[in-house]
């Protein structure tokens, strides 16, 4: 019964736990039992049981409960096979939310090697605009797992892709990520490139993409201040946040701190 199944996935967080903190009676239990359950549950015929296999992989991922080869060896191959050019819409779509959502809990290489390129494909899929949606949405994280050389080399060109969807709400995504992206970048990519991009934004015919830009236009800026003087620094949640100072700065700098706490603020708060 799929409702048994949902039942299980939901208990085995706890159980790990559990068996983690008795590791010297369980040594091999979490990995000989539990974690070959998780992962073939991430296939189940039921939505249900898969969401919940889901939600459960995150947690154990999000507790640091899974080894790293069973990570490399068992997780990401069924998300990889899950979110094949030729695998079914709803398991694709999935499998890309969940691939998102595990990438700033796994190590950058573990990332780079094995997700990214197939995260840079889903990106430009032509079937599935909820497909680019979910790598528009979550554009931002996945930058910030993989660095700025991968995502200056990688990913900024799927960044101008999504920017320019026929579909307005993928560039409406893009735009309220903006400034994640914007932060993982060097100062040079982000005058040159990146700036005359949220212009387009901007200006965009759809207003929900301008009113989006408008609302992302201080966060952005605030990716151009110099850290040491302005205070200004990113959240582990990609939030934007001052950092409070040890010493009296002086008026000229910190007007502009000031402006852009004020505009951050106003975003938050829409």
């Amino acid at each position: 019964e799929p409702t048994v199944r949902t039942e299980l996935m939901e208990q085995i967080p706890p159980i790990a736990i559990f068996l983690q903190e008795s590791r010297p009676k369980f040594p091999t239990a979490f990995f000989e039992y539990l974690m070959p359950i998780v992962v073939r549950y991430l296939t189940d015929v039921n939505n249900q049981v898969r969401k919940a296999g889901q939600e459960a992989l995150l947690i154990l991922l999000e507790q640091d409960l899974v080894a790293q080869s069973d990570i490399e060896n068992k997780v990401c191959p069924i998300l990889l096979d899950l979110s094949a050019p030729d695998s079914d819409d709803e398991y694709k779509v999935e499998a890309v939310n969940i691939i998102c959502k595990m990438a700033s809990m796994l190590s950058r290489t573990t990332v780079e090697h094995m997700l990214l390129p197939r995260f840079c494909e889903l990106c430009s899929d032509g079937k599935l605009f909820q497909v680019r949606k979910i790598c528009a949405a979550n554009f931002g994280d996945i930058c910030n797992a993989v660095g700025q050389e991968a995502t200056e080399r990688l990913l900024i060109p799927k960044f101008f892709e999504l920017c320019s969807d026929s579909v307005w709400g993928m560039r409406k995504a893009c735009a309220e990520c903006f400034m994640a992206v914007s932060y993982t970048t060097s100062p040079e990519v982000r005058r040159s490139k990146l700036s005359p991009l949220f212009i387009s934004l901007i200006s965009d015919t759809c207003r929900w993409v301008r009113q989006a830009a408008f609302q992302s236009l201080g966060p952005f800026i605030s990716t151009f201040a110099n850290p040491s003087s302005a205070g200004l620094y990113i959240r582990e949640d990609g939030t934007l946040s001052i950092r409070p100072s040890t010493q009296d700065v002086n008026s000229n700098s910190c007007q502009p701190s000031n402006n852009i706490t004020l505009m951050s603020s106003s975003t938050n708060a829409t």
